[in-house]
């Protein structure tokens, strides 16, 4: 059997295509496969798949294709292009490898293969590729699961952000809570971002979302508001990143307090930072009594944090009647409190009161998301010979 005619069955090509010939090249140990097609062939065009005969070819391109022992073979052809009627010229698709990839289907399948099995690193050592070109096949990899995957309504959103580099760089992250799985990756934390999942959704898809878990982050809440039906019973609003503005709120009031008791001579607040953040059942059992002795002193620190500790019982209220008479109570309260920190967090939990409140309805939080954050900070931190972020 001829070699061109083996490497149409290892090719599984198809009419019109075929090998044309087959260069080896001993000194570097190359082989280079040039495929054609036969003069007459007609393809369809990509935008509409209408039939149509050959317009002109664009210049020879290569595609990495799997090695033959220690040889690294290479795919060569010039790609035709044609005219449709209706999109004008365009360049056709070729069955051996993706729009836009500069590596044949079957050598990037072999990749990710590696890849699942080492490390980025040890796979671009073992497959003689760069660091980014690893990068692309996992991205089309990344695709072509997202296109086959069935379409399925999500009923619980848990829509984050993620830093990923120095200098404010974000991802959106967008998971299903239910399943525990990440639904969508976009570009920075805009309303672009979020619309981005949203309007990829069927109108059945959106009417099938009950509610969306999410931070006060207003590009989000715009998004939601602008694409999902009954917006205003499905945003709740995160417990963690409440909790988080008050707990900032509550530092605020340590770090003027301790200004103020410095200048005064007066060292209590020194190295209290961190006994101020826990939640009083998670504090130290060594730090217990001293904290104790700090609440009994009657500073504003401690009135800070007793409003914080108190707000978290929002959150056992089963039934929205309940939480709202509690809520009323709690901004009275710290919006009385003269504590401008708590004061500024107050006023803004009452703007967003309606979401906060929904979390009765649908008791959802951004758990799920926070984990996914934790894996890929871990990832970022493994040593696999990159740096997310970098350039």
């Amino acid at each position: 059997m001829r070699d061109v005619d083996v490497f149409i069955k290892l090719l599984r090509l198809t009419r019109p295509w075929t090998v044309e010939r087959v260069d080896f090249h001993s000194r570097e140990e190359i082989l280079i496969i040039v495929l054609g097609h036969r003069s007459n062939a007609r393809f369809r065009c990509p935008e509409c798949g209408l039939v149509v005969p050959l317009y002109d070819h664009v210049p020879a391109r290569r595609w990495r294709h799997l090695d033959h022992g220690s040889w690294t073979t290479w795919l060569e052809a010039r790609v035709p292009r044609v005219r449709c009627l209706f999109h004008g010229i365009r360049r056709v698709a070729v069955p051996w490898a993706l729009e836009g990839s500069r590596f044949s289907l079957a050598f990037e399948k072999h990749a990710i293969d590696t890849l699942l099995e080492a490390d980025v690193l040890g796979a671009t050592r073992l497959l003689q590729i760069s660091w980014d070109e690893a990068w692309g096949i996992m991205e089309r990899a990344v695709q072509r699961g997202l296109q086959a995957k069935k379409r399925r309504i999500v009923q619980h959103l848990g829509v984050d952000e993620k830093a990923v580099a120095k200098g404010h760089q974000y991802l959106t992250l967008i998971s299903d809570l239910d399943r525990g799985t990440v639904e969508f990756i976009a570009d920075d934390r805009k309303k672009a971002s979020l619309d981005a999942y949203y309007e990829d959704l069927t109108v059945r898809q959106k009417a099938g979302i009950q509610a969306v878990a999410m931070d006060m982050w207003d590009p989000y809440i715009r998004s939601t508001r602008q694409n999902l039906p009954r917006w205003w019973a499905k945003i709740v609003y995160d417990r963690y990143h409440i909790m988080k503005h008050m707990t900032k709120a509550v530092d605020d009031v340590r770090k003027a307090e301790h200004r103020r008791l410095q200048a005064e001579g007066d060292d209590t607040l020194k190295g209290t930072k961190y006994l101020w953040l826990y939640s009083e059942e998670n504090l130290p059992e060594p730090h217990q009594k001293w904290f104790a002795r700090l609440k009994a002193m009657h500073l504003q620190t401690g009135r800070a944090w007793a409003i914080k500790e108190s707000l978290r019982h929002l959150w056992s209220y089963q039934r929205k009647g309940w939480a709202r008479r509690f809520w009323k109570r709690w901004h009275f309260w710290a919006t009385h409190s003269r504590l401008r920190p708590v004061i500024r967090v107050a006023r803004t939990l009452q703007n967003h009161l309606s979401g906060i409140l929904n979390f009765c309805d649908h008791r959802i939080t951004n758990a799920v998301c926070e984990g996914l954050n934790s894996k890929i900070e871990a990832v970022k931190k493994t040593p696999l010979g990159f740096a997310i972020g970098s350039t």
